[in-house]
């Protein structure tokens, strides 16, 4: 039967113990250790039982025991000290504060999925676990940021492993009123979904000092198919997903109106928000009286666009007729045509009946884009290059943040630990870990080794408890007794099952791995872990391979896959692992930031030179598997990047990590303890945040200031310059550049003249630009810079001439060449509008 109503029976605290309510509601618990050991020491099985859920303990936990705790002086003691240490933590001076920045109205961050604790299932994997670890540093930053998401009422899917290797998925039923969250009273967001209108409300979670909201269509205001928009993270078919984004982008943003938070930026973590910008430009319009293209300058201003993608096969796409359907309307109403509609998300080269492409969108509605890793946004330039047609590869308009980690969420006890030791109780907020130098070896081999132990038995329960769950009796399970071993070199692999991250690609050469993993002196242990999309059979079928090679009663004890990857279990692999396998076809992984948390850890990275591991990688830092990119024949590929992961572990991992002096391995103590200090303050992701806020953020408010100010005149002012500059292009070009050919020497100068045509335009509005570099072999210019060149005389039959002076600073072949841009105080990039004029 069903309920007709329901209500919420809160725990009785003793008065003693308020203050853990409100611990119990401030998310900071997953990440403060001390707090975390409050709320285990109420009940320890409890506290495991409940997936460590400071909300499920206190209202599962006895009266009694509750009482027993009252009158425990020292334990009180502990909670208000607790309770003391987050009043403290919630209005101390900031990075923000001292760094005197202003960020205006403050950045709305918008994502799909926020991974901030295991009790809070509301991500998948990377994406969210980086929202999660961004929203935490933004806290710890002091960073005027708010979060904007979906409740999922049933989360993301939990894994289990048939008995022939089959990933099997089980939606839980999640119970908002029981999480560390509370319901954002009178507060209804209407949105509108084609023929529908969908009323969502929303949750609010107190991430330190950053709050979250949440929003939420499973109410009875709605009808039963609107009810499930938000029941699943990546769940239904397409049109679902485009109603889910379509709540969370112009839902998102009327939830910040209906709750007073004016913010200043916008950022999108991928493109799942992007709708976020249409409804910024209706709200506009509406409000202001602007045009289309004046609406969508002042938007754009102020929008940051996160890319994650680095192949276009992971890139949302919709029908056109789902488009038309939710946004036929909205079109109408700014005065758009349904063609215009459909190019906002369409290439220059894409055909009329092309998908709309949710990217695409994203760059054109955000004047700030950026890829996660230096790689990642050389791979996002050539991917979204057409967007800028004349632009060059390099040129175009997309940077790199590159992601980071949250060092206190991630890194285990014992290793934390020794960092207050050796750099001070705010080691995590500082950029030098040099102190880590003076530390013992043994000291910090011991604290390593802490982690592989504490994976070792938890490996074990849970491999009894798969084989009890698959219906074994305890003495078929006695084996798993001494399944692994703490004193073994252990290998992880875990992340999500998708086929460009070839977590198989060890069973390529199955008899060198088994030599391996049997080694009578030197063995090796492996532990796999991650999920398949449930859409994804070739993931899948990676699974099903490394499942069934583990049941292997050969190597079952070396050899392990833990089913139901989740935030819980990533810790137990992050904390053990020596070595953080990595293997995607380069360049497919945007960053790749389970290896981060590994290197805080102590472990040491093995990877393909993709995402961070591009930039970050040193032979005195950990180990490289070359990439065999040019061969286009797949399995030889797979073959030669195979042979050379198993001659690193052969002849230099295996080795360095065997090779003892007094019973350690220095030299492998010696490569972790560089690794890092000199990886870690780079991999945190309060780096990262500095870097969003100082790069993207500030910038971003600037901008929304400029185009804002008196009226919004600078938007005004902008879109009619832009609409002139544009109708105006094609009569722009270079018709001459002259220069002394003759030889020239090292350190003096060239002055360069051209000749240019600007049509209607004046020099006002255009830059002239002398290109200069090294001449390549196939004449094109390399290592090329640009220079302003300055309007000489004036205009004679329809044009001017520019001139630089080339400072001559390199030997060797040098090569010029002058090109056009559009130019303007308000415009944040000349590039941006994608017109160039080249001479020639």
């Amino acid at each position: 039967m069903k309920a007709v109503l329901s209500f919420t029976v809160r725990p009785h605290l003793p008065e003693a113990l308020q203050a853990l309510d409100r611990l119990a509601g401030n998310l900071r618990w997953s990440w403060h250790r001390q707090t975390r050991h409050v709320f285990a020491t109420i009940d320890p099985e409890l506290w495991a039982a409940s997936g460590h859920d400071p909300r499920l303990v206190l209202a599962s936990v006895p009266t009694t025991r509750l009482d027993e705790l009252a009158a425990d002086p020292e334990f009180c003691a502990r909670v208000a000290a607790m309770d003391a240490d987050l009043s403290a933590y919630l209005s101390r001076p900031s990075w923000y504060d001292a760094a005197g920045l202003d960020l205006g109205g403050g950045v709305a961050y918008f994502s799909p999925e926020f991974g901030i604790a295991e009790a809070v299932p509301q991500y998948s994997g990377g994406l969210g676990i980086l929202a999660g670890d961004h929203l935490k540093s933004a806290s710890d930053l002091g960073v005027p940021l708010v979060g904007i998401g979906l409740f999922y009422r049933h989360g993301y899917f939990r894994q289990s492993v048939s008995v022939d290797g089959w990933q099997q998925e089980r939606f839980p039923d999640l119970d908002p009123y029981a999480m560390s969250m509370t319901l954002v009273n009178d507060i209804r967001i209407p949105i509108e979904l084609g023929p529908d209108t969908v009323i969502a409300q929303a949750w609010r979670a107190e991430v330190g000092s950053t709050p979250l909201y949440l929003l939420d269509t499973d109410i009875s205001e709605n009808a039963d198919h609107l009810r499930v928009i938000t029941d699943r993270l990546y769940g239904g078919d397409t049109e679902h997903r485009l109603r889910q984004e379509i709540v969370l982008g112009v839902g998102g943003v009327r939830l910040l109106g209906a709750l007073g938070i004016d913010a200043t930026v916008f950022h999108t973590n991928e493109g799942h928000a992007g709708f976020l910008g249409f409804e910024r430009i209706r709200h506009l319009m509406r409000e202001h009286a602007m045009s289309f293209d004046e609406a969508l300058q002042l938007a754009r201003a102020g929008c940051v666009f996160t890319t994650h993608t680095p192949v276009p096969a992971g890139i949302d796409r919709f029908p056109l007729e789902l488009i038309h359907k939710y946004f036929g309307g909205w079109a109408n109403e700014v005065g758009l045509s349904p063609e215009e509609l459909v190019g906002i998300g369409h290439r220059p080269t894409d055909p009329p009946d092309e998908r709309f492409n949710m990217a695409v969108m994203g760059m054109r509605l955000a004047e700030r884009r950026n890829g996660v890793a230096k790689l990642h946004g050389e791979v996002s330039r050539e991917m979204f290059g057409d967007l800028w047609s004349g632009v060059p590869t390099e040129e175009v308009p997309v940077g790199s943040v590159t992601n980071g980690v949250h060092p206190t969420t991630w890194i285990s006890a014992p290793m934390a630990e020794l960092f207050a030791d050796a750099i001070g109780p705010d080691w995590d907020l500082s950029d030098d870990w040099s102190g880590l130098g003076d530390v013992d070896s043994a000291q910090l081999w011991d604290a390593h080794r802490a982690g592989t132990r504490r994976l070792v038995q938890f490996t074990r329960r849970r491999l009894r408890q798969a084989g009890i769950d698959r219906g074994l009796s305890p003495s078929e399970l006695t084996w798993t007794n001494d399944a692994l071993d703490p004193e073994v070199l252990t290998i992880c692999f875990a992340r999500r099952f998708a086929t460009y991250k070839r977590a198989t690609l060890l069973l390529s050469q199955e008899e060198r791995l088994r030599e391996l993993m049997m080694d009578e002196h030197r063995p090796v242990q492996f532990l796999f872990a991650g999920k398949a999309h449930p859409a994804d059979n070739g993931g899948k079928e990676l699974i099903r391979r490394i499942v069934s090679f583990s049941h292997d009663p050969e190597v079952r004890h070396r050899f392990v896959f833990l089913d139901n990857y989740d935030m819980h279990i990533s810790r137990h692999l992050l904390h053990g692992a020596d070595i953080w396998l990595n293997t995607p076809l380069r360049p497919q992984e945007a960053c790749g930031t389970s290896g981060m948390k590994a290197t805080m850890n102590g472990a040491l990275n093995c990877s393909v030179l993709d995402g961070w591991w591009a930039e970050c990688f040193d032979p005195e830092l950990g180990w490289a598997i070359s990439s065999a990119e040019s061969v286009e024949d797949g399995e030889r590929r797979d073959e030669l990047e195979a042979n050379s992961l198993f001659e690193l572990l052969e002849r230099q991992i295996v080795p360095r990590f065997y090779d003892r002096h007094d019973g350690l391995p220095e030299e492998w103590i010696a490569t972790m303890r560089r690794s890092v200090i000199g990886l870690g303050p780079f991999l945190s992701s309060l780096r990262m945040v500095r870097d969003y806020v100082s790069g993207l953020y500030a910038p971003a408010v600037a901008a929304s200031a400029a185009l804002g100010a008196d009226g919004r005149r600078g938007a005004r002012e902008l879109a009619a310059w832009r609409e002139r500059v544009m109708a105006a292009w094609p009569e722009v070009h270079v018709d001459e550049v002259r220069a002394d050919e003759s030889v020239a020497d090292l350190a003096s100068t060239r002055v360069v003249t051209a000749r240019v045509a600007l049509g209607p335009l004046g020099p006002h509005d255009v830059e002239v630009q002398l290109v200069a570099g090294l001449v390549g072999q196939t004449g094109e210019l390399e290592a090329t810079r640009s220079l302003a060149m300055s309007p000489v005389g004036d205009a004679v039959d329809a044009h001017m001439t520019f001139q630089a002076e080339l400072p001559l600073d390199l030997a060797g072949r040098r090569g010029i060449t002058v090109r056009v841009v559009p130019r303007h105080r308000l415009l944040g990039d000349p590039l941006d509008l994608g017109c160039v004029a080249w001479a020639g």
